[in-house]
C-alpha cells in the first residue's frame, strides 16, 4: 500500500488516499473529486477546472499521467 494526497495528484487538500496501484489511488482521488464537487468547495473547483484545461491537450495529459504515476511508483510502501 501506498498513500498520496489530494494536492500530490492535484487537488485541493490533504486528504490522504491509500492503495496497491496508482489506478486505484487516482479512482479514490476521482470520487474524492466529485464529492468536493457537489459540496460546491471552490478550491476543489478550481483544481478541477484545471484539469480539465489540462485534458483539452491528449500529449499534456499524457505527461500529467505518466508524472504521478512515477511520483507514485518512487513512494516508499506504507
Amino acid at each position: 500500500m501506498k498513500t498520496m494526497t489530494c494536492n500530490q495528484l492535484g487537488g485541493a487538500c490533504d486528504k490522504n488516499f491509500t492503495a496497491n496501484t496508482f489506478e486505484e489511488i487516482a479512482e479514490l482521488s476521482k470520487q474524492h473529486g466529485m464529492e468536493m464537487y457537489e459540496a460546491d468547495d471552490k478550491n476543489h473547483i478550481e483544481a478541477m477546472n484545471k484539469m480539465m484545461e489540462l485534458m483539452k491537450s491528449p500529449e499534456a495529459m499524457q505527461q500529467w499521467f505518466e508524472e504521478k504515476h512515477a511520483t507514485f511508483n518512487a513512494l516508499a510502501k506504507d
